[in-house]
């Protein structure tokens, strides 16, 4: 079916020990190799599933070009999304020890905190998250942040939140244990339609290989993870393309310990000394590709006010990408409405962070082991939400 037929209804989560249930020797397709869809195969396959990740070309998802904050806090996110952020970030270190331990590999993980800086000791105060951060005056901020730019009066130090070197090593790192757990890998194909069978029933995926082939394959269960891609697969998920440019530094080492969280700008400072620079949001570029005069010259700009001296430093690389975004910013998590076929997409700027969350989640509700706790964060995510 191309697209989720009109007459299904978002469903139930299915019980654990369902009759209907594929057993673990048939395997769970993963459509979208990026770091979501990598995430939850990595559960998967850690819980004894037999799994196959189909992806396009890994280099365009959103893991990819991110900056790798885990940002509850600094992002100020409110209601349900700041309470799945929140157990996110708290569970990312043993998901990030269990990655490295099978991967042998390090993540990059960075507990480093968050400054948020403002204008006014007012305007920081009004902050949605200020309860859970440390206020700073105009002092204390240059004592966190030296050289900072002179129109910051005040901010918000979240100590708690940080980053992870989501480009450089998580995803490589996720794709090495993955492999090692036994998780099949198609790169260069391109998903082309989903197939229904009797009752509404996932039936098969049917793609186009790197070398041109189309194939049919039969499945009963699998995840759509195509980020910013996958209301292509099925058009009434409000899913939509939110254009980011980026670019990175070489910084002096140490210049910058904490990440600065501005308005429209933040400054990521990697161990190495690399600075990363982002990012820019074109609601309006949908899917165009490439760099933009306009979107590098914000960039430029948000970094000589956040950071003056950073203007003099050597440029690395730019680059761009696509954030899967929803209506109301907020991720597609759990069934669809198609028996067997799992969403896990439009975390908007949040998947890096929501990512360890997103695969316990998804991966615990195929395997039937969700515990009821877990069931309450993934509630408020289903796609109904946005059916009248």
């Amino acid at each position: 079916c191309n697209g989720l037929p009109s007459s299904l209804k978002p469903r139930a989560p299915a019980m654990t020990g369902s009759p209907n249930r594929p057993k673990n020797r048939e395997p769970v397709l993963i459509l979208g190799g990026g770091l979501i869809g990598l995430a939850i195969a990595h559960q998967l396959a850690r819980r004894g599933r037999c799994v196959q990740v189909l992806s396009r070309r890994r280099s365009e998802a959103a893991g990819f070009v991110a900056a790798g904050m885990l940002a509850p806090h600094a992002e100020g996110l409110s209601g349900n999304l700041l309470a799945l952020a929140q157990t996110s970030l708290e569970r990312i270190p043993a998901w990030v020890a269990q990655i490295e331990a099978d991967s042998a590999l390090a993540c990059g993980l960075r507990p480093c905190g968050i400054v948020v800086p403002f204008r006014s000791s007012a305007e920081r105060d009004a902050y949605p998250t200020a309860a859970w951060g440390e206020p700073l005056g105009r002092a204390a901020l240059e004592r966190e942040i030296a050289g900072i730019g002179p129109s910051w009066r005040a901010g918000l130090l979240f100590s708690q939140d940080g980053q992870i070197d989501n480009r450089r090593q998580l995803m490589r790192a996720l794709e090495r244990a993955c492999v090692a757990l036994g998780v099949g890998f198609q790169e260069g194909a391109e998903v082309l339609a989903i197939e229904c069978g009797g009752g509404g029933a996932l039936a098969a995926i049917r793609l186009r290989t790197a070398a041109g082939e189309q194939q049919r394959l039969p499945c009963a269960e699998a995840v759509l993870a195509c980020g910013a891609w996958s209301a292509q697969l099925l058009p009434q998920l409000p899913v939509f393309p939110l254009k980011g440019q980026m670019l990175s530094l070489q910084a002096p080492r140490q210049a910058l310990k904490r990440v600065i969280f501005g308005p429209g700008t933040y400054l990521v400072p990697r161990a190495d000394g690399l600075l990363v620079v982002g990012a820019t949001s074109e609601p309006e570029a949908g899917f165009s590709e490439g760099l933009t005069p306009a979107g590098q010259r914000q960039l430029q700009e948000g970094l000589e006010a956040l950071l003056p001296e950073a203007a003099g430093w050597p440029p690395m690389e730019r680059w761009w990408g696509f954030r899967p975004c929803t209506p109301d910013q907020g991720p597609l998590l759990g069934e669809s409405g198609i028996r067997g076929l799992w969403l896990a997409t439009g975390h908007h700027r949040n998947g890096v962070l929501l990512a360890a969350i997103t695969a316990e989640l998804v991966a615990g509700e195929i395997c039937g082991s969700a515990k009821a706790e877990d069931r309450a964060l993934l509630e408020p995510w289903g796609w109904g939400r946005f059916q009248s």
